[in-house]
């Protein structure tokens, strides 16, 4: 950007003109007053930066404390300049693992405006250096210090040499905390920020001009009486025995009390009895309508449609004594909650304002003085719980109705209370809204209203309780910024302290502006690394730096912390499991005990620090040992990562992965094909059933291909090549094309080609391959067939084809010439041309066109024929599918009559005809065999079966008669397995967490995409449509081959992108079937995947040679499994949950390697017993198999693993033995088809996979040992399973769904519970109306799963008004495949919005549905008695053909006549 470019509508006051001048020459730090426009100043220097040259390419960052800021300074920036400013918090950042989408991000902005702990990440990670940014701006800068994150950035700062280091631009109005010392306070942060502090000078006045102060008063209050004896009811706390309450039940009564007695002084008894009520109130309400458990019940029972009696029975279930705690605060609802009317209130109960302290009659009387009708005011307290029942008390008082609407504002912090919680940032951002459009015009808020959010100037600012730092006076007194405002300080009388902190602030307030100016010329002496958490030098000079060489990313003392939460955070965890979390233990010297989840070494588990003078810093210094340690243990990568993206460009074995983000949806390829014309041409023998019928010729020699259809073996075998005449050469091709081109004609497509052909169906000499050119000009010398039928006797009946010239291009096979009927004759009975008199007069009325009347004779004999049916696929079926054949000459069961004087005859002998009918299958088979073999040849892939192979290549859209859509959805569970083992194995030190968002990049779409294009699997795909009324075998316009002086064996095609991910699992798939898993690993080593190599895991991974001996408490379990361990110390990880203490890991990291044994079971089982099922039905079985209820009720029932499982945890074992005898007498049917109505305890499932893992790790991975044994233990399950069952409830909707057309669905998500941490209720909503829910379950997916059974039967009631006839306005539904909704690299597509659910819901249909049968169609062309054509196929959403080499027209132009079908 240059000067020239910079917008100057900024206009500046003078005193913001200096203090941007002096930003200019250094680094600054502007302590000026709240609405003095500091933002203002900071985007005029922003915009000087951009305009210099050496800022040219780095970014600039302006940094907030708060989320509420970065949207209020980031549009402010967009506003008033023209670059691209970003703006990041931790709702709305880039995940931190996501490298390219931040490499991305960074690149395409100018100003970044985030948090400031989102730019420490960015800087640690080393997806930004400090070098690259120019300026750096730090909005209330007097955070810099202590361990905030502003403090961290400025030491990577200092990191740097001078001229490497960004300008800094700091922005306060309280650079001080404290009134002791100003000067050491202000020369630390000048210290920490490398800044001088600043202030205006020269334009004073017009600054306190701009910028007035309130007038200040300080109002004193009487203290709280020692009773309130005008309360009228008794406390809450006099109707119950907390000391009955079951120790079980998590109530906080101390803390409650506390708090209780905190309100009680401040405001009173009534917003004491408030508080109480309002927080019991909520925690009753959480264990009775939230304990999930009892309410999962109560789901699952209204769907089983078990009796009330048994519904009421699980509602007992709750203590009594939270019942008659319940019961008590509904008898204080009417009196407490200010939403119910109080006109019926007895009057002793009306409110009184002698149930408020003197404080808050105080407190309403200086806001009945200062009101006017434009009044606004906040009134600061230090508590949130304070803040709400206060706003709550101010609603209730009789003076204030009319005048006074107001609402509590806190800040996000997490709080276990029912009142007084923390408040969301969408919450924060309405009530602020409000504020400011005067909906409400008084805010009771906590300090987090004292900086950061955009709040209009107040007419009244109070402070209700004590001031205790300079920051919150400042700051909380700049929220009146009116000349007519009034701050007021309200001091209880006689708090002497109180009174002399406030005069200190005042006091000191003038000697610190004064200390300002006095420093303006002052520049601190050095700038070496300080620490302002009381560090003493000797600790600070012992920190240490930590720099990964290969990235550049940082370790340091600030920053370790954070990291080993980060890595903590990532470990799976369920209800049950302890907090995992880092423990520190020690004062002085601190001891550090990582999580027993972590999947360490018991030495790596614990460290001890160094001795430090601090406690701080100690936790600080052991957790960098830690972090170290860890890295070399690669826990941590070269970023410090605990895992890494999907999207970044390595993968996991440190292999580049190319970037696929710009390769369209659609793609234009060139793919192999044999079909072409050259300088040289082959003719291949064709045989049928062993006798040679015809020659194949084409510019590409081919290798011997067999086909079997209809009972006939059709082989083509090795070539010759063609020897032309040098002088006649033209004329021969000639031949060759016309010959051709008559045959397809007759018995193929019913139209000649103008195209050339780019092959051939030729006769040929009986003792050489090469062409018979004088046979085929004499059956070229009468192309239409001859009227000559002096030559045709009985011996032709049945071999010879006719055509009638009444209906050009419709042949027929002649049966017998009726010498006995005539025109005039009349019909027989049941014939086609029954109910006419004459066949004549049949004629008459069927070759009339248009008016035009045909001469039909009145004599002559007829020819009796049956119609010959013309080929219109090219579709067969492969040895290993299933499908049965149809009859080629398709001949109808009545014959037709026709006029003998009509008839022509075709001289084509009866062996060649029928063998053009064979042609388009012939010419199928020999292009997917030639690609076949030589995708394998260019690719280095094992010697997978040739037909298995063609499958893995040929793409749905193509109407082959078999695709690769069940090869793909078996070799999705085995790369699934393969990558778990591979990653399993090489990272021993990582835990579950970290292991599943490795294989997640192993398998996504992306990193198959990527390794698809780096091989260029596009090159051997096949998907030309089968259909073959368009003639897909020739050379087109402007091809390199036209001429045949050049060979050109490739074609232009348009396919899916989505092909190409398919593919890659397709042939996992088909190498898996062909040679087992070690020929999988071969395959998916040599496309690139990440697998480990080549390596069978028999080799790559020992084991003891003998058998050790296991606990007793196992023994029955060996058993049972018949399988006895190697190794005991695997089999007691299994059955470990976290929850327990031991010298073993626990199950996690076997659990996650469990499921995909389980998967790729199951899968293989589904594949072989079912060969017809479809891709998606073969997936929905899986499902039912390896869903949680469903593994949980085989561990139970087979295997007894509850009694085995190895925890220490009340609640686990109670919720097992709950759900137990559930499973134990819940019919293996009924799990299997109602399992997502069940949701037991997911440890027993998760023990489940464990062992299987452990079967097959003690095996030394022998996967058909391990198989047979899940097998055996899920033989009842396996025989439940179908492909025809009943999808889970989401599924069904979906599919019916988009089989209706409607694509305005969603399942909409919340939280039950303000506090929850997760979302655990579902709304299904259709075209903006909630059609069932909210529901709330145990879990997000068991609520989808209700909702959307429930959702589904009121849409399909036609007498609802929420019918989805009466809702949906979407129109027709789509096309069988649409263009793609939702871009389909994303791995995780959402359901919560309406594309996410149409993409998911359309994805769903095509996998369920069966592709098009090429039969039918063939039977349905077949059946058209007058032979015109249909009109082509809609285009798929995986490939449509195209043939033009230069212009990539698209197949469909070749008939312009039936509209254009591009999509």
């Amino acid at each position: 950007m240059t000067v020239a470019t910079v917008p100057t509508t900024l206009t500046p006051r003078s005193y913001q003109e200096e203090i941007f001048s002096k930003a200019q020459q250094g680094n600054v730090i502007a302590a000026l007053d709240t609405g003095s426009g500091k933002t203002y100043i900071s985007t005029l220097l922003i915009k000087w930066i951009a305009s210099q040259d050496a800022a040219r390419g780095k970014l600039i960052v302006f940094l907030v404390p708060k989320v509420a800021l970065v949207e209020q300074q980031g549009d402010f920036i967009s506003k008033h300049t023209p670059l691209r400013v970003r703006q990041f918090h931790g709702g709305t950042a880039v995940n931190i693992m996501d490298r390219s989408k931040w490499k991305d991000q960074l690149e395409k902005s100018d100003v970044l405006v985030m948090t400031a702990q989102i730019f420490l990440n960015i800087l640690t990670h080393s997806y930004c250096t400090l070098k690259n940014v120019s300026l750096i701006i730090m909005d209330e800068c007097h955070h810099t210090r202590k361990n905030h994150p502003y403090n961290g950035v400025m030491k990577e700062y200092f990191q740097l040499s001078g001229q490497d280091r960004p300008k800094i631009f700091g922005m306060t109005a309280s650079p001080t905390w404290s009134t002791k010392r100003p000067e050491e306070a202000l020369a630390t942060l000048e210290k920490n920020l490398d800044a001088k502090v600043i202030t205006v000078k020269q334009h004073a006045e017009e600054l306190h001009y701009h910028s007035p102060k309130p007038i200040e008063v300080v109002r004193a209050f009487p203290p709280p009486p020692e009773a309130f004896l005008e309360y009228p009811v008794p406390s809450i706390w006099s109707r119950f025995d907390r000391s009955k309450i079951p120790i079980t039940i998590d109530i906080p009564w101390d803390s409650l009390l506390v708090r209780y007695d905190v309100t009680k002084h401040n405001l009173g008894p009534f917003a004491a009895e408030l508080f109480l009520h309002s927080d019991l109130q909520a925690r009753v309400v959480q264990l009775m309508q939230a304990s999930n458990e009892n309410e999962m019940e109560i789901l699952r029972m209204q769907y089983l449609s078990v009796s009330e009696e048994g519904m009421m029975d699980t509602a007992k279930k709750i203590a009594p004594e939270i019942l008659d705690l319940h019961e008590i605060l509904l008898e204080y609802q009417p009196f407490l909650d200010f939403h119910h009317e109080k006109e019926d209130l007895p009057g002793p109960w009306a409110f009184n304002m002698d149930w408020c302290t003197p404080k808050v009659r105080v407190l309403i009387e200086i806001l009945i003085a200062h009101h006017t009708p434009q009044f606004q005011g906040i009134i600061f307290v230090e508590q949130r719980h304070i803040a709400s029942c206060l706003a709550q008390v101010i609603s209730r008082i009789p003076q204030l109705k009319g005048m006074i609407k107001c609402a509590s504002f806190v800040g996000h912090g997490s709080d276990d209370s029912g009142t007084g919680g923390g408040m969301r940032n969408s919450r924060q951002r309405d009530i602020v809204k409000d504020f400011r459009d005067r909906k409400i015009n008084l805010l009771i808020a906590t300090p987090v209203a004292e900086e950061g959010f955009d709040f209009p100037a107040c007419d009244l600012v109070v402070r209700f309780d004590s001031l205790q730092h300079m920051v919150g006076y400042v700051q909380s007194r700049g929220r009146a910024r009116h000349k007519d405002s009034t701050f007021v300080i309200m001091v209880q009388e006689g708090n002497a302290l109180d009174m002399l902190r406030y005069k200190a602030f005042i006091d000191s307030e003038p000697e610190i502006k004064q200390l300002y100016h006095s420093l303006l010329n002052d520049r601190p002496g050095d700038n070496e690394d300080d620490d302002s958490d009381e560090v003493c030098a000797t600790d600070l000079a012992a920190r240490e730096r930590f720099v990964v060489p290969s990235t550049g990313a940082v370790l340091s003392y600030n920053t370790a912390i954070g990291l080993l939460g980060h890595l903590c955070a990532l470990i799976p965890s369920d209800p049950f499991t302890p907090s995992l979390q880092p423990r520190y233990t020690g004062d002085f010297t601190s001891t550090l005990h990582l999580p027993t989840a972590l999947p360490l070494p018991r030495e790596h588990l614990v460290y001890v620090g160094p001795t430090k003078g601090s406690k701080k810093e100690a936790k600080r210094a052991v957790a960098f040992l830690a972090v170290k340690a860890l890295y070399v243990l690669n826990v941590f990568d070269d970023y410090l990562l605990p895992t890494r993206s999907a999207k970044d460009h390595e993968d996991v074995d440190g292999r580049p992965v190319e970037d696929v983000s710009n390769v369209p949806a659609m793609m234009d390829v060139v793919v192999r094909d044999p079909w072409t014309l050259g300088p040289r041409m082959w003719s291949h023998p064709v045989s049928v059933d062993g006798r040679r019928i015809a020659a194949l010729v084409t510019g590409t020699p081919l290798r011997p291909v067999e086909l079997s259809w209809n009972g006939k073996t059709l082989r083509t075998h090795v070539g010759e090549v063609i020897e032309f005449d040098e002088d006649e050469e033209r004329r021969q091709r000639a031949l060759l094309q016309d010959y051709t081109d008559l045959g397809l004609w007759w018995c193929v497509s019913s139209r000649p080609r103008a195209d050339p052909l780019s092959c051939y169906l030729i006769p040929t000499y009986a003792d050489s391959c090469q062409p018979n050119f004088d046979g085929m000009e004499r059956l070229l010398e009468q192309p239409h067939g001859s009227y000559d039928w002096t030559a045709i006797n009985e011996s032709h009946y049945d071999h010879v084809l006719i055509m009638n010239n009444k209906e050009h291009g419709r042949p027929y096979l002649i049966h017998r010439i009726r010498r006995d009927l005539s025109p005039m004759s009349k019909p027989p009975a049941g014939s086609r041309e029954d109910g006419f008199p004459t066949f004549r007069d049949y004629y008459l009325q069927k070759y009339t066109r248009r008016g035009v009347v045909p001469e039909i004779p009145f004599d002559g004999c007829l020819v009796e024929a049956y119609h010959f049916a013309r080929q219109t696929s090219a579709a067969y079926h492969l040895p290993h599918t299933e499908g049965a054949d149809v009859n080629m000459n398709a001949v109808d069961d009545r014959p037709f009559f026709l006029p003998f004087a009509f008839c022509r005859w075709f001289s084509m002998p009866e062996d060649m005809f029928r063998l053009y009918h064979f042609l388009p299958r012939i010419l199928h088979r020999v292009s997917d065999v030639w690609r076949a073999r030589g995708a394998r040849a260019d690719l280095g892939l094992p010697p997978i079966q040739d037909n298995l192979f063609i499958e893995a290549f040929t793409l749905p859209g193509a109407g082959a008669g078999y695709n690769n859509q069940r090869l793909e959805t078996l070799g999705d569970a085995v790369l699934k397995l393969g990558a778990s083992v591979h990653l399993f194995n090489k990272f021993p030190h990582r835990h579950e967490g970290q292991l599943d968002a490795l294989r997640r990049q192993c398998i996504s779409n992306r990193t198959l995409l990527a390794r698809a294009k780096e091989n260029g699997l596009e090159h051997h795909l096949t998907g030309e449509k089968q259909n073959i009324k368009t003639w897909r075998f020739i050379v087109s316009e402007g091809s390199p081959c036209l001429d045949g002086s050049r060979t050109d064996r490739r074609v232009h095609r348009r396919m899916a992108r989505r092909s190409l991910q398919d593919c890659m699992e397709a042939i996992l798939g088909a190498s898996y079937l062909t040679g087992g898993l070690s020929m999988a690993l071969q395959t998916g080593t040599a496309l690139g995947l990440n697998l480990g190599g080549t390596v069978p895991w028999s080799l790559r991974y020992s084991r003891p040679p003998h058998s050790s001996s296991v606990p007793a408490l196992f023994l029955d379990l060996q058993k049972k499994l018949g399988y006895e361990f190697h190794r005991s110390e695997i089999l007691l990880e299994s059955m470990t949950h976290p929850s327990f203490p031991s010298n073993s890991a626990s199950y996690q990291r076997l659990e996650f390697m469990g499921d995909a044994v389980i998967d790729l079971v199951v899968m293989t089982y589904l594949y072989n017993k079912y060969p017809r099922a479809t891709s998606g039905q073969l997936s929905c079985a899986r499902a039912r198999a390896v869903c949680a209820p469903v593994l949980a009720s085989v561990a139970i029932r087979r295997l007894g693993l509850h009694n085995l499982i190895l925890m220490n945890n009340t609640e686990l074992s109670m919720a097992i033995s709950k759900y137990v005898p559930i499973l134990e007498t819940t019919s293996t049917q009924d799990i299997v088809m109602q399992s997502w109505a069940h949701d037991p305890p997911k440890a027993i499932s998760d023990v489940m996979e464990s062992l299987v893992a452990a079967i097959l790790v003690d095996s030394a991975y022998n996967l058909d040992k391990t198989a047979a044994i899940v097998e055996t233990i899920m033989e009842e399950i396996l025989e439940v399973l179908s492909p025809d069952m009943r999808p889970d409830p989401v599924s069904e909707l979906m599919v019916w769904t988009a089989r209706s057309g409607c694509r305005r669905i969603c399942l909409q998500k919340s939280r039950s519970r303000a506090e929850s941490k997760q979302n655990d209720t579902v709304c299904v909503v259709v075209h903006g109306v909630t059609v069932a829910g909210p529901v709330t379950a145990s879990n997000l997916p068991v609520a989808r799963a209700f909702a959307s059974e429930r959702a589904r039967v009121v849409l399909q009631d036609v007498t609802s008004d929420r019918a989805l006839g009466r809702l949906c306005d979407c129109g027709t539904p789509p096309s069988p495949a649409p263009l793609t909704l939702v871009n389909d690299l994303d791995d995780i597509i959402s359901d919560d919005i309406e594309i996410g659910f149409a993409t998911l819901a359309q994805r769903m249909l095509e996998e369920l549905v069966d592709p098009a049968n090429p039969d039918e169609q063939e039977a349905k062309d077949d059946s058209d008695d007058e032979g015109g054509s249909s009109g082509e196929e809609s285009n798929e959403n995986w490939i449509s053909a195209e043939e033009s080499d230069d212009d990539w027209m698209s197949i469909e132009l070749d008939y312009p006549d039936e509209g254009s079908l591009d999509t």
